[in-house]
């Protein structure tokens, strides 16, 4: 972490801490003369010009005085405002300030109906501020040599509702704290988290919770029947493994969700090998399974009154002599039959064991993240997921929680005619159809592993997964993408 941060709530400030910097967020130009009056800011009438003009602005005031450094952001109600503002902003600022050995920093947070049209809900609108300090801090330096040792930060809140936004802010600690352990995953360079690691990382982060975890080895996949996962990971010296989570709720729940996850610790095409550069970001190909284990860990902590099942093949997709070969037919758990067509359309065909084995949970749904195309991203950008059901109640919950959390996901059609374009003359199905439509036909090759009963999703996270220019809290690191996400869902699934 950049800091060693702790978060704290008041509702005025008697004395500032030594070394303290102050974060003041400004609506029009008349609050801002109000306030250089009553701090007495010494500011040029050029600063002063320019903070007046349109727009969003952002003055840096030093001071041989405590505050040191008063931050005056001044909002704009406009096109680029949204519902990710101040997480946003709050996310950049934390990373600005990095350098600057304050001690301490004081948010003064403003009222909430001054912007609630952008948010209905008064802690929600608290959370994200707490959200944007806690994703701007986040860092992967495990490998640096020289790394620093991280400063202490106190972060003060000064708002009037201290007790909703105490409420606001211990919520925002749990989620997040799912999003770090899914970040930290996915971050792992392949060399380090090998099937067998991932899979021992999950089961020691999960001790002593209310989350038991299971790990099928090559032999328990062999006597399941698991020729899709033993056939993609067994060129790799790295043998496969099956991690299977399950939530328990305190109380009895009568509602019942599977999580599938691809987890493909690193990725080399197989036989059909990609070029180096597509090699570079196949480290995070098991971002989908980061992400399952990210939502059970923010569960968890939340009590969310679910029973929840997290299931993830591990596997490594490398090239040896016993690697699997284009043209195999492969045997799924049930005897459904796979003809593989392309070596490198490998999460696929790991989360066809995967998604029966959950079928035969009989949950109330499913949903499977997966990093399974580029084609979503050529569709859709890097910042946007890929949604794929044809579950209308399922599909409308997802994307009303999307709004809210900013975490951005597209619903793509599904139609069945899609199904042609996956039929093999040698076996039940293949593993690749024509370039058209690649993102779809890739969900629809799911699809034909669930149970018809079960309502299903599939979210193709291949783009919002990774690092990208979206946002502040996105641009240097895999993202976490897809926790707060499945945490708001399951939130208003409670409702």
């Amino acid at each position: 972490m950049r800091f060693n941060i702790k978060l704290k709530v008041i509702s005025k400030v008697s004395n500032y801490n030594k070394n303290s910097a102050q974060v003041i967020i400004i609506k029009t130009n008349e609050e801002f003369d109000t306030l250089i009056k009553s701090e007495s800011f010494d500011l040029s009438e050029l600063q002063i010009n320019n903070f007046k003009k349109e727009g969003d602005c952002e003055l840096f005031i030093w001071r041989n005085s405590n505050p040191v450094l008063t931050v005056l952001k001044k909002t704009e109600i406009g096109k680029k405002f949204n519902n990710d503002y101040f997480r946003n902003y709050l996310a950049g600022l934390i990373q600005k300030i990095e350098k600057d050995n304050f001690s301490s920093l004081y948010i003064n947070i403003p009222k909430h109906k001054e912007y609630s049209e952008f948010f209905d809900n008064e802690g929600y609108f608290y959370q994200t501020f707490c959200e944007g300090i806690l994703l701007g801090n986040y860092n992967f330096d495990h490998y640096k040599k020289d790394k620093k040792k991280p400063q202490n930060l106190n972060v003060f809140f000064i708002v009037n509702n201290n007790k909703l936004f105490q409420k606001s802010l211990i919520k925002a600690e749990k989620i997040i704290s799912g999003v770090f352990f899914t970040r930290d995953l996915v971050n792992e360079p392949a060399n380090s988290l090998t099937p067998a690691e991932f899979a021992k990382r999950v089961k020691s982060e999960f001790r002593n919770s209310k989350v038991s975890i299971k790990i099928f080895d090559e032999k328990e996949l062999h006597k399941r029947k698991m020729n899709a996962i033993l056939s993609v990971g067994k060129a790799s010296d790295n043998k496969p493994k099956l991690i299977v989570a399950h939530y328990k709720p305190r109380s009895k729940s009568n509602y019942k969700i599977a999580l599938v996850g691809k987890g493909v610790t690193y990725d080399t095409g197989g036989l059909s090998i990609k070029p180096t550069k597509g090699m570079l970001e196949m480290k995070a190909d098991m971002a989908g399974g980061g992400t399952v284990f990210g939502i059970l860990k923010a569960a968890e902590k939340l009590e969310i009154p679910f029973e929840i099942y997290g299931i993830v093949p591990a596997v490594e997709n490398a090239i040896s002599g016993n690697a699997y070969k284009p043209g195999d037919i492969i045997s799924t758990s049930t005897g459904k039959t796979i003809e593989v067509k392309d070596t490198d359309a490998e999460g696929r065909i790991i989360l066809a064991d995967a998604l029966e084995f959950a079928s035969q949970l009989k949950p109330d749904e499913i949903i499977d993240f997966a990093t399974l195309t580029g084609a979503v991203a050529v569709a859709l950008g890097l910042f946007t997921s890929g949604l794929f059901t044809k579950n209308d109640k399922i599909s409308e919950q997802l994307i009303k929680a999307s709004e809210q959390t900013y975490e951005h996901i597209w619903q793509l059609p599904f139609w069945d005619e899609y199904n042609k374009l996956l039929e093999s003359k040698i076996a039940d199905i293949s593993n690749l159809g024509p370039r058209w439509g690649g993102a779809i036909t890739a969900g629809k090759f799911l699809e034909f592993f669930v149970d018809e009963k079960i309502p299903w999703a599939h979210i193709d996270l291949a783009g919002p997964a990774l690092e990208h220019e979206l946002t502040n809290y996105s641009k240097d690191y895999c993202t976490g993408y897809g926790v707060r996400l499945i945490c708001k869902y399951l939130e208003d699934l409670i409702k």
